[in-house]
């Protein structure tokens, strides 16, 4: 995970979960100044946001470029660059936050269905290598689309998906 420089409370805990030095962090480039991530920039007041919760962890802010009304952004203050890098403790802080957020959002936008994105990598549509959680209330006839062709898969091919992915 990279950390701004200016937030030495956060790389404290970065160090203390590593046993890194800092030394250590800026080397392995687990640490880097807030001028390369737009995200940090927000996530941390550098950049103004239409915040609507904000918390020690993270920053939730409405996207500026919504699917839907009401489509936020969850943040961590810390950079880590997506969810293989993000700390299990910090993962279970932002689905519940999620959670609290989507229904306080469905009472309070009156949408029918709620989206929860989340992409990883280029491949997966991630633009901004910055881990974030998309909160993105629907609508009946939005026109939003989080849709894929469904393919076909064989038995076989089952079988040994579950092989290579289960964990006996």
């Amino acid at each position: 995970c990279w950390e701004m420089l200016d937030n030495m409370e956060q790389i404290g805990k970065i160090r203390q979960s590593t046993g890194d030095t800092l030394a250590e962090l800026i080397e392995r480039g687990r640490i880097m100044g807030k001028e390369n991530c737009i995200f940090c920039k927000i996530a941390n007041g550098g950049i103004p946001s239409s915040t609507i919760y904000e918390d020690e962890d993270f920053r939730v802010f409405l996207d500026l470029n919504p699917a839907t009304k009401g489509h936020a952004l969850i943040v961590p203050k810390v950079h880590y660059a997506d969810l293989f890098e993000l700390d299990d403790e910090l993962a279970v802080k932002a689905i519940l936050l999620a959670k609290r957020l989507a229904e306080r959002m469905k009472d309070a936008l009156g949408c029918d269905g709620f989206n929860l994105v989340q992409n990883n990598g280029a491949a997966a549509g991630q633009t901004i290598f910055h881990f974030h959680l998309h909160l993105i209330p629907r609508y009946e006839q939005d026109g939003a689309g989080i849709a894929w062709n469904p393919g076909k898969v064989s038995s076989e091919e089952l079988k040994e998906l579950v092989q290579l992915i289960s964990e006996t």
